[in-house]
């Protein structure tokens, strides 16, 4: 193998799938990227067999080969090395020689007939959505997703399709996030779980060049694939059945509150400060006439903001972990959001004031009087 590409492209890609790579792992070749010169291309290849990411860059391939680099000491030092050109050439078996403007090194390297095939998807179904919602979609819910392994299935985010629709949900047992976007799908209906350390890489690797550009997801039996023309990143699904999230969400409600969201977050940030001090980090609503008063407090003082709303039902008095109000707020964009409650110990739904789009759900924390 022989080839020369630029420093840029080559620590870029490095830094792309170096993030699929292993770690403490009895496997060493899982701690590698591969790397595959053919014809006028560089393909950087990463697994730890539970996701996959490919990064395929420009190059001008002398002699074609393949050989698997030590991931943590390749990309820290090609990242020192974006502003030069690389020459790459594979020397006596598996060293791998790096020469650099006067300077160079060498590298010993592992097999490439070592490294795990990663796996073509047989017979996908086809989703079509555009990268926007994809990833909104992804941010939007992925702070829901459930960070024990109490319920592993919790760990990943259901994507659920049906008449052209993604809905997507994570919940951890304490609060639901949803969300809905349009997609074009091979398929009627089709469900899959995602893991929500593969959702995580896959937000941060797809770029966005317009607001209608789409991308194509492919959903397999056990894998899905995201193919975004340079960078491709496999993902094994989560197995089991997913909470029925439609028996968490209440039927009816008691109260309902139309309040401006910056306001409401920016009270919630101010009771915050005070909230965190305490071990519950709890914010108390009361909901009555046209105000809604927050209050927080901790053994060095208290705050108390009036929100004006408007309200519909019952006077109701609540409280919730800080934290999780918060969460959700920093991900939604709209200027009015409704509060929807239906007891001091039933969850409380936000939702958007114009459309269905988005619903979270949080549980409360029970208070004393």
């Amino acid at each position: 193998m022989k080839l020369i590409c630029e420093g840029l492209d080559l620590s870029d890609a490095v830094l792309k799938v170096i993030k699929a790579t292993a770690t403490r792992t009895p496997n060493p070749i899982l701690e590698g990227i591969k790397l595959a010169a053919r014809e006028d291309t560089l393909t950087l290849s990463a697994t730890d067999l539970e996701i996959s990411i490919e990064k395929t860059i420009p190059a001008d391939v002398k002699i074609a080969g393949e050989i698997v680099v030590p991931g943590k000491f390749f990309a820290d030092f090609v990242k020192k090395l974006s502003n030069e050109q690389i020459e790459l050439s594979l020397e006596g078996g598996n060293t791998l020689k790096i020469k650099y403007t006067d300077s160079e090194g060498s590298l010993q390297c592992m097999s490439a007939d070592e490294f795990p095939i990663i796996k073509e998807i047989a017979s996908p179904e086809k989703i079509n959505i555009k990268k926007v919602d994809l990833k909104a979609i992804i941010d939007k819910t992925i702070f829901s997703v459930a960070v024990d392994d109490a319920r592993p299935i919790l760990k990943g985010c259901l994507f659920e399709i049906a008449e052209n629709k993604m809905t997507a949900v994570a919940l951890d047992g304490y609060r639901l996030a949803m969300v809905k976007a349009d997609v074009a799908c091979t398929a009627n209906k089709l469900n899959c779980i995602v893991p929500a350390r593969s959702l995580n890489e896959i937000s941060k690797l797809i770029n966005v060049d317009s607001e209608d550009e789409t991308i194509d997801i492919l959903v397999g039996q056990n894998h899905l694939l995201i193919d975004d023309g340079s960078v491709k990143i496999l993902t094994r699904l989560l197995e089991g059945e997913f909470i029925n999230y439609k028996q968490v969400i209440p039927s009816s409600t008691t109260t309902t509150i139309l309040v401006n969201k910056a306001q409401l977050e920016d009270g919630l940030e101010r009771a915050s400060l005070l909230a965190r001090m305490d071990k519950n980090n709890l914010v108390k609503f009361d909901i009555k006439d046209k105000v809604l008063t927050l209050t927080s407090a901790s053994n060095i003082g208290n705050v108390t903001e009036n929100i004006t709303i408007s309200l519909e039902g019952k006077d109701i008095s609540i409280a919730f972990n800080a934290r999780y109000l918060s969460d959700c707020m920093h991900t939604i964009s709209d200027e009015f959001i409704k509060l929807n409650f239906s007891s001091q110990i039933a969850p409380c739904t936000i939702c958007s004031a114009e459309d269905d789009k988005y619903l979270y759900l949080i549980l409360p924390v029970r208070i004393v009087d």
